[in-house]
């Protein structure tokens, strides 16, 4: 239990030295890694808004693969981000069958990783 103490005691010396203590309000700047439009519904291919984007003004849409090239190459979605006026119901087939997770409007983040959403529509 001391030598535990002793290094964590050394670690947090050794960030305030570099300058490099962590903050409690990363949730904002989370966001600002986001680029999507206001009015869109954003997937991304890569985590925290990272990789392809795929971005849609229309409030459904019963087949993603129609015009978004990651999920068309079976590519995962890792991030999303809502920017439209209302809550967004995801789903991981075509016209809306599965539904797998929803978000409000004007928030996003990372997803599990281990589906495609196919298909969305407003809550």
């Amino acid at each position: 239990m001391r030598r535990t103490h002793s290094f964590a005691v050394a670690s947090v010396a050794l960030v305030a030295a570099l300058g490099a203590v962590p903050t409690a309000t990363a949730a904002p700047a989370q966001a600002a890694a986001y680029n999507c439009t206001s009015g869109y519904f954003c997937i991304y291919s890569g985590w925290n808004g990272g990789g392809t984007r795929c971005q849609w003004s229309q409030s459904k849409l019963a087949n993603t693969a129609d015009n978004c090239s990651f999920i068309q190459k079976g590519q995962k979605v890792l991030s999303l981000w809502n920017k439209t006026g209302h809550r967004v119901q995801y789903y991981t087939q075509t016209n809306y069958n599965a539904r797998v997770g929803s978000t409000e409007s004007g928030k996003g983040g990372n997803l599990q990783g281990s589906y495609q959403i196919r298909s969305f529509k407003p809550q």
